[in-house]
């Protein structure tokens, strides 16, 4: 008996679509940021949020992640003992009900 192997659902287009709008939409950010008509001290405020917002959107995709790999980990422990149980019983032997 195989094991199967897990189907990632993320394909290279998907990561690069992904990617590529991230990317755009920071630099739009960024140099809508730069061009506000106001102070060095605002824009140096507006700048740290911006570092702040995408750190913390990069710690919780690493957490979903994380949270999803341990669930498949678990199903796949769960699966595993319940083949080996069924695997076990004979069903065809005399007095089991």
């Amino acid at each position: 008996m195989s094991t199967p192997t897990i189907q990632r659902p993320t394909t290279t287009a998907f990561f690069v679509q992904a990617a590529l709008s991230f990317g755009l939409s920071l630099v739009a950010l960024v140099i809508g940021i730069i061009k506000l008509p106001v102070g060095a001290w605002e824009r140096g405020f507006l700048g740290l949020g911006l570092v702040f917002v995408v750190s913390s959107a990069f710690t919780l995709a690493k957490c979903v992640r994380d949270k999803q790999e341990a669930t498949e980990v678990t199903n796949r422990v769960d699966k595993a003992r319940i083949d080996k149980l069924l695997i076990e019983q004979d069903v065809f032997k005399p007095g089991q009900v």
